[in-house]
């Protein structure tokens, strides 16, 4: 099955709001073990705030569909995403 990097940038001056849905945010990412399987997330450690996701999924489409379900989606905390097939060459699951 496809491998997805997916990259998000979280909405500036919404640190409030991202800490009020964290839990809601980190419950759905732990419900990822279907179809769309969470293989990796978490975020960065330095700005700008964002996040990197590694996604196993059938397509791009997929996932974007999966992900749209997402706290921090819909309550507008993600300024940008961004899918990318991802073939790892080492690692755990090359």
């Amino acid at each position: 099955m496809p491998v997805f990097a997916v990259l998000c940038d979280y909405a500036e001056d919404f640190v409030a709001a991202r800490d009020e849905h964290r839990p809601a945010h980190r419950a759905f990412l732990a419900t990822l073990t279907g179809p769309v399987t969470a293989l990796a997330t978490g975020p960065f450690a330095d700005e700008p705030a964002g996040a990197l996701l590694v996604i196993e999924g059938e397509s791009a489409a997929a996932v974007a569909s999966k992900l749209d379900e997402d706290p921090f989606h819909s309550e507008h905390l993600i300024s940008r995403r961004s899918i990318r097939e991802w073939t790892q060459v080492k690692g755990p699951w090359a």
